[in-house]
């Protein structure tokens, strides 16, 4: 269980990278990102994100660019929260699919 400091932590860099995935989509039209979830080691030096992507065909492609990226896109949140934290923690990126599989077991259950 996560304490709350984490969580603040958690829900903090959730805004800011959800805030730094929406001005760099709006490049690309089409294509919406989204941070659903963020969770932080106890000792704050790595976050792990889960992206979902819509349209969910270009998931993987959107990943693969992302972690192409990380570099850049840790920097972009380092200047954003530089004042919060004293330590930027590692990202790490990973697809959401829990609409996706919402939308299967729909399916199934519509049959």
């Amino acid at each position: 269980m996560q304490e709350t400091r984490q969580n603040r932590i958690a829900r903090l860099l959730q805004k800011e990278l959800s805030l730094i995935f929406q001005s760099q989509t709006r490049m690309m039209r089409g294509v919406m990102v989204s941070v659903t979830r963020c969770r932080i080691s106890p000792d704050l030096s790595i976050c792990t994100a889960y992206l979902s992507v819509f349209p969910s065909e270009k998931g993987e492609e959107i990943i693969n660019n992302v972690n192409a990226n990380v570099k850049t896109i840790r920097y972009d949140l380092g200047t954003k929260v530089r004042n919060q934290l004293r330590i930027i923690p590692e990202l790490r990126f990973f697809i959401d699919d829990s609409l996706d599989y919402i939308d299967h077991i729909d399916e199934l259950l519509k049959k």
